[in-house]
């Protein structure tokens, strides 16, 4: 899980007018590791940069920017939702050829995780929240920057077993994402 901070006055005054939020689930370490794994395998094939096994997440809805006061009251709500325990099996590996990323996916969503990303968008819509146009398509990405698409063969599958999304805020950094937890639904 991305690291998160405690809030004090110093850094809630240091925090900028409006931050980029996304929904996302978050796999536990032993899942983020195996996933590094499959990075690894990836970029000996494809090239390109893997990403780190703290940042490896599957994005339910990215908001984009929001002012600091909506973020802190749908940091509040999401505190109160409740989210039906699900699993999903990350059994391929996928690319998007025009951005040059490799990801680990589900070949199927499954009725359970669809489930999750339509009670999800359901709940955002109300409070002015686009729902994209095109299909969910659950991925988690590996790496960036690709030289090549030669992917692998398509790993033995895992399971991932959720509970809970959280609400996280994206901050780049020395041409990085940084990551920080602001709500997680209850369990």
């Amino acid at each position: 899980m991305p690291a998160s901070s405690r809030s004090d006055a110093p850094a809630a005054a240091a925090r900028p007018a409006r931050a980029r939020l996304f929904f996302a689930l978050w796999p536990g370490p032993a899942l983020a590791a195996t996933l590094a794994d499959w990075a690894a395998q990836a970029r000996a094939a494809c090239g390109g940069r893997a990403m780190r096994p703290d940042t490896m997440h599957l994005t339910l809805a990215f908001l984009g920017a929001v002012d600091a006061d909506r973020g802190a009251a749908l940091a509040a709500a999401t505190a109160r939702q409740r989210v039906a325990p699900g699993s999903l099996a990350l059994d391929r590996y996928g690319a998007f050829a025009r951005q040059r990323i490799v990801w680990a996916g589900p070949a199927d969503t499954g009725a359970a995780l669809q489930h999750t990303y339509d009670s999800l968008w359901h709940w955002l819509q109300p409070m002015g929240w686009q729902r994209p146009a095109q299909a969910f398509q659950p991925h988690v990405t590996l790496l960036r920057r690709t030289a090549r698409l030669d992917l692998p063969a398509h790993p033995a599958p895992v399971h991932w077993h959720y509970d809970r999304y959280l609400l996280v805020e994206s901050r780049p950094q020395d041409g990085t994402a940084h990551y920080r937890v602001l709500a997680s639904t209850a369990a």
